[in-house]
């Protein structure tokens, strides 16, 4: 029995209100009739006959409650033209918003939004996918407080192997290593081997969100481990120049081998941490910068 029973979204009513249908359908009762026994006004019978299909199987859905129009709806050319721009250039809704603001469209950016969520154009964050909490990002005074941490994908016709770069941001001393492989683990190795090879510790570690340094990194480290913000590389810029420095003074000239990588490396971070200078720290090299705060005889 309905009766007394309110609006819902029970997974039980669709059942019911086929069962309602079938009593005139089936067994041929009145509409009154069959009102007077499920607890309904005969009105409510008579539209879910009109809903229900000729052949009624499932039962009938409940519909949505909100309203079908509203006076404050967006025109239906200007969604169109959200959609539009969206589709045809994939920027994102501040974009397509100042885009109909150059075209003399006056119109919400929340509006925008709601709108490409209607249409399913916007990306939702996967409720898979581990979320990387970051701590704060740490004032840099000292060598150590933070320490950028990337990779190099080396990808060639017959080779493929990987180059872990590392790089403190307060005095720009640089190491690289090469690798056949690229996991976690072997993150671990190379921030080992990097911290065994200059005088001050590293405090805090930032990287990108590569499988490289992924949760089983950060609890196995033994430091404080940050992640930038996901799609933005900037955060990691130091490192990501040396990068770009280490690959057009060294890696370019190189044969794609990890023999000649291996062997290559340690003599260009010779002359990168001890005879290059760099603007960024006053024209000094990385260990003149080092020796200010831990003072130490370089070999």
């Amino acid at each position: 029995m309905l009766r007394g029973m309110a609006y819902t979204t029970s997974p039980f009513l669709p059942m019911a209100r086929r069962n309602a249908v079938n009593l005139v359908r089936v067994k041929g009762w009145g509409v009154r009739e069959a009102a007077r026994y499920v607890g309904v006004a005969p009105g409510t019978i008579s539209k879910w006959l009109a809903r229900a299909p000729h052949s009624l199987q499932q039962g009938i859905p409940t519909l949505s409650s909100a309203p079908h129009t509203h006076q404050n709806a967006i025109n239906k050319n200007i969604e169109r033209m959200i959609v539009k721009e969206r589709k045809s250039h994939g920027r994102c809704g501040q974009v397509v918003w100042e885009t109909l603001k150059h075209k003399g469209i006056v119109v919400s950016l929340n509006t925008v939004h709601r709108v490409l969520d209607r249409h399913g154009l916007t990306k939702k964050y996967s409720l898979w996918k581990k979320r990387h909490i970051s701590i704060p990002r740490p004032d840099v005074a000292f060598p150590g407080d933070l320490v950028e941490i990337d990779t190099i994908h080396e990808v060639h016709a017959r080779s493929r192997f990987y180059v872990y770069t590392l790089l403190d941001v307060a005095s720009r001393w640089a190491y690289a290593w090469v690798s056949q492989k690229l996991s976690a683990g072997m993150s671990i190795l190379f921030v080992a081997r990097a911290q065994r090879r200059t005088v001050f510790p590293f405090i805090t570690l930032q990287s990108d969100h590569g499988p490289e340094f992924s949760s089983w990194f950060t609890t196995h480290l033994g430091a404080d481990h940050r992640h930038i913000r996901v799609g933005k590389p900037n955060d990691n810029a130091h490192v990501e120049r040396f990068n770009r420095t280490i690959q057009d003074e060294c890696l370019k000239k190189l044969p794609p081998s990890i023999e000649a990588y291996a062997t290559a490396l340690p003599k260009y971070l010779r002359y990168y941490n001890m005879e290059r200078i760099h603007m960024g720290i006053e024209y000094k090299t990385p260990v003149e910068k080092i020796a200010e705060v831990f003072p130490r005889s370089w070999g």
